[in-house]
């Protein structure tokens, strides 16, 4: 191809490019793109209705009548499995995450010496009531706003109560549960020496009532957080209970009871242990006991079964 065809070919090209060009400038004008001030078709969206959140929080269950019926074994699953991540239980223990627990029933607020507690939690004034611990474990960015404890909190109120029961355990000398709230008519004094009102006689429950459960509700109380139950058995935060009924009620040589508990005449009888289950701080008032007591007789009648087998010659069981 000589050099004539090769500026043919070329000049071709160029042509081409520029008339692509112009037709298409003038395309561009005959034919604006706009965007209306209005759209054609009107989609009518909702508004979205208010967050579940946004509503006003549940009020705070009262925590006395629930660390009446607070399983301590179910609390200490719930801490170990998951409150150990950031927090150690042990007397003594170091400071993870968070600080040791030991002693925080009670205790200050910033209760760990040396713990960096957020500002929110050092200006909180007095020390950890059983209401404050309830409130904090709910909810703890409401209870100090600005806490750098990120756990969301234990929205349960039995189970909440279950973890302060075992808090509550943590300590030489454990703070004393609140009472719960009672009738006037269960308040009387008289009420202390007769059986509680609307349960039936200890004596028709015992026949029936079972010593394996009884066991089982030494654990789901917490008894074995103060109690021993061998024959021999040391003696804890309470007495070893071996042999405990029909003994005397200071049965333990040796264990410092209170001179409410020194001072009582007799023997462990069925029904003074009914009464003493039902709410130990009636039965002796002043008790070193800290424990509520168990508010079902067929649960204080399967204890006391329990009780009744933790002897060599068992009392016998009362005639109907």
């Amino acid at each position: 191809m000589d050099s004539l065809e090769v500026n043919k070919v070329i000049a071709s090209v160029l042509v081409a490019g520029i008339v692509f060009f112009i037709a298409g400038n003038i395309g561009d004008n005959l034919i604006r793109e706009s965007i209306p001030a209005k759209p054609a078709i009107k989609i009518e969206v909702p508004e979205a209705a208010a967050p579940a959140g946004a509503a006003a929080p549940a009020p705070l269950a009262p925590i006395a009548p629930l660390l009446a019926k607070a399983d301590v074994a179910a609390g200490e699953k719930f801490a170990k499995n998951i409150c150990a991540a950031c927090h150690t239980f042990t007397e003594g223990g170091k400071a993870g995450i968070g600080p040791n627990l030991y002693g925080v029933v009670g205790g200050p607020h910033a209760h760990m010496a040396g713990f960096n507690y957020s500002d929110a939690l050092k200006a909180k004034q007095g020390n950890w009531t059983y209401d404050e611990l309830n409130a904090w474990l709910k909810k703890p960015a409401a209870y100090a706003p600005g806490t750098r404890m990120t756990f969301a909190g234990v929205t349960n109120d039995q189970q909440r109560a279950d973890v302060i029961a075992y808090l509550h355990t943590l300590s030489p000398n454990p703070v004393p549960y609140p009472p719960p709230e009672e009738s006037a008519a269960a308040a009387a004094p008289a009420a202390v020496a007769a059986a509680p009102a609307g349960d039936p006689p200890i004596e028709s429950l015992l026949a029936a009532a079972d010593p394996k459960r009884g066991q089982a509700d030494t654990l789901k109380f917490g008894c074995i957080a103060c109690h021993t139950f061998t024959d021999g058995g040391k003696a804890g935060l309470g007495p070893n209970l071996y042999g405990v009924v029909g003994g005397p009620h200071a049965h333990m040589p040796g264990f410092a009871y209170s001179a409410g508990m020194k001072a009582k005449e007799g023997t462990w009888t069925y029904d003074d242990l009914n009464l003493w289950l039902k709410k130990p701080a009636a039965f002796v008032p002043g008790t070193k006991m800290t424990f509520v007591g168990v508010p079902d007789i067929k649960d204080r009648a399967d204890v006391i079964a329990y009780l009744r087998s933790l002897a060599a010659d068992p009392v016998p069981l009362p005639a109907k």
